[in-house]
């Protein structure tokens, strides 16, 4: 599906993508670069962060460019096996990033409501496990949905209402009683869902249970800091992704879909970045040491052939 019908306002499209893109890439690739190189930033809380941006990376990247493509050279088309991998990738990293943020919330609890056993419980070999955990299942839950969804005959023609290939409207493409199959895939993982945000629920109303219990205003402002960046890329992707899979056939319309898919596919990814160094001291003076040493290199280059 493309955004225009006029080549004026898909060179605009291309334009507005390529300017979010850019973005997306300059701001996941400063806190990537940041966490890796910076020594104070070598901590659970950072390394998941790292994490987080690498599939915020990924998931941008699976949609986006395609679409600029689609915009610059005219045409709506993509192959099946480029149809396919667009599905896997992003139920990848959507998943991924889910489970991420679910074992993010664990360790702010850890962080707040129990300092004391901090270190012991959230170890860099368990912050590796779990990690890994993330990105097996993550791994898993794609394969198991790509499979399913191009196992289903497509038998009501071959044009999909979403400018990237989404499940929900692939399998509107699938004869009528062919996508049960799926649809109990998508049960299963909609209660697994709501179990990590059951879990993230009483996870923060404990962490803040805890927070109203410190005696000062500045550590209930420090442990807050911590957290509420955190709660903010949850709400943003929950809200975002509920909305598209849970939301009721009366109101679908193929502007609302190409709307709401913008904003948990490209929109997140983008602000995330932004969202997480806003109150965060530690990652902000990180950022500036990162981008005062790329300044410095560059003059030294530049100078170097007069001397």
């Amino acid at each position: 599906m493309a955004f225009a019908d006029t080549w004026e306002l898909q060179l605009l499209h291309f334009a507005f993508f390529l300017g979010i893109y850019l973005t997306a890439l300059l701001g996941n690739g400063l806190i990537i670069t940041a966490v890796a190189y910076n020594h104070r930033l070598h901590t659970p809380m950072y390394f998941f962060l790292l994490n987080l941006s690498l599939l915020d990376l990924g998931t941008i990247s699976t949609t986006v460019p395609k679409s600029m493509a689609n915009s610059l050279w005219d045409t709506r088309a993509i192959s099946y096996w480029g149809c396919s991998a667009q599905v896997f990738l992003l139920a990848f990293f959507l998943s991924t990033e889910y489970s991420v943020l679910t074992i993010m919330a664990y360790d702010r609890f850890i962080a707040i409501c129990k300092p004391l056993h901090y270190k012991t419980i959230m170890g860099s070999r368990a912050c590796v496990k779990m990690a890994a955990a993330a990105w097996s299942s993550g791994f898993l839950h794609a394969l198991l949905h790509t499979g399913n969804t191009f196992s289903i005959p497509l038998c009501q023609g071959n044009a999909v209402e979403q400018f990237f290939c989404e499940i929900p409207q692939i399998l509107k493409l699938s004869c009528s009683d062919s996508y049960l199959r799926e649809l109990g895939v998508i049960v299963v993982s909609v209660c697994l869902g709501f179990g990590c945000f059951v879990f993230i629920v009483v996870s923060y109303v404990q962490i803040f249970t805890a927070v109203l219990r410190i005696p000062s205003e500045q550590g209930q402002h420090k442990a807050l800091s911590m957290c509420l960046p955190h709660l903010a890329v949850v709400s943003l992707f929950v809200i975002t992704a509920t909305f598209v899979y849970l939301k009721p056939p009366s109101i679908s319309s193929p502007a609302l879909d190409l709307v709401v898919a913008v904003l948990y596919a490209v929109v997140p990814p983008t602000v995330n970045p932004l969202i997480y160094s806003m109150r965060n001291r530690e990652l902000k003076d990180a950022l500036k040491k990162l981008i005062q040493l790329v300044l410095f290199s560059s003059n030294e280059l530049s100078i170097s052939p007069h001397k």
